[in-house]
């Protein structure tokens, strides 16, 4: 059960590394205006939504499921806060989406939004973060 934790762990890290980074990149690429500035930041948000954020989400829940279909779902299925935390996770895939929109827009050169919006947008994963390992760890509920 440990190694699935820190499996689970290590992917779930991979995963907010990502999305901490991908908004900050839309940060720095809203405000670029040449062209290869604009190429540049198309291939590094590809390559990292694609190639980082989306396998480590993907392998953090699958981890995760396996740890509940084995035993946390017994144990906590009563509890709210796995509750919770399973409600933050559907909101964070939402954002996690909402990010791969952001990168299509760009993408295809069709960004409206300006760099404040993405440097608030940046801050997200870090209430989920705060509010999920809080759950995770402590069980206040």
């Amino acid at each position: 059960m440990l190694w699935l934790k820190a499996l689970h762990l290590i992917f779930m890290v991979t995963w907010f590394a990502g999305l901490f980074y991908l908004p900050r990149l839309f940060v720095y690429h809203a405000m670029s205006d040449d062209e290869i500035s604009n190429e540049r930041f198309k291939v590094m948000e590809r390559k990292l939504y694609y190639g980082i954020m989306t396998p480590g989400m993907i392998i953090t829940f699958i981890f995760g499921i396996w740890m509940l279909t084995d035993y946390a779902w017994a144990i906590y299925s009563h509890s709210g806060w796995l509750h919770a935390k399973l409600g933050l996770l559907f909101i964070l895939v939402i954002y996690h989406v909402l990010c791969g929109i952001w990168l299509l827009d760009f993408k295809h050169d069709r960004n409206q939004r300006s760099h404040v919006y993405y440097r608030w947008m940046n801050e997200v994963p870090v209430l989920f973060l705060v509010c999920i390992i809080i759950l995770a760890v402590v069980k206040p509920f």
